[in-house]
């Protein structure tokens, strides 16, 4: 059976790689707007199935796999940002504090569904204005939630509690476990 990546993330598309032998990318065009009394995890959760169910509804004969990363900070979701600015504001309000990350994923098939979130904790070193700056202006915390990738600058994080893959858009062990349910391994 077919597998597909609900998404146009190269990190979910390197992760995914890692684990999936074979799959073909078919990003969702699924609505991203969320109400705002959902929690954190309810939020990823949600768009992961919108996009899994969006895609699945062109590739019925498929497994679809959709995912979607939420950062929070103080109960509040925290986007990707609008602009540089919008960033530097981000990376300001996380400097030197701790943060949730949750990825929501969703497999759907003909026969099955599973669908999940997983929360990591991260906290942050503390930014100079500099660094900030400097780091908006790369252009890289641009299309990521919160504003910044794990893997972009070891300057960013202080620690994290957690699958360091959830952070980063797919959390690869629960994945694969569910791949393995599905009858794809690699």
């Amino acid at each position: 059976m077919k597998l597909i990546l609900a998404s146009a993330s190269p990190r979910r598309k390197e992760i995914l790689s890692h684990i999936a032998e074979t799959f073909e990318v078919y990003p969702s065009r699924a609505d991203e707007n969320i109400d705002g009394d959902l929690s954190p995890r309810e939020a990823a959760l949600l768009l992961a199935r919108r996009k899994a169910e969006s895609v699945f509804s062109l590739f019925p004969d498929a497994v679809v796999l959709g995912a979607d990363t939420v950062v929070a900070f103080g109960g509040r979701i925290l986007g990707k940002p609008k602009d540089k600015e919008d960033a530097m504001r981000t990376l300001a309000q996380l400097s030197g504090k701790v943060h949730e990350v949750y990825t929501g994923w969703c497999l759907l098939s003909s026969k099955k569904r599973a669908e999940g979130a997983v929360r990591s904790e991260v906290e942050f070193n503390r930014l100079g204005d500099a660094f900030i700056r400097e780091y908006a202006e790369s252009g890289k915390p641009l299309d990521k939630a919160g504003s910044y990738g794990i893997q972009d600058d070891v300057r960013i994080v202080k620690r994290y509690e957690g699958g360091y893959t959830n952070i980063v858009g797919l959390p690869e062990e629960e994945i694969k476990i569910q791949l393995e349910k599905f009858g794809l391994r690699k």
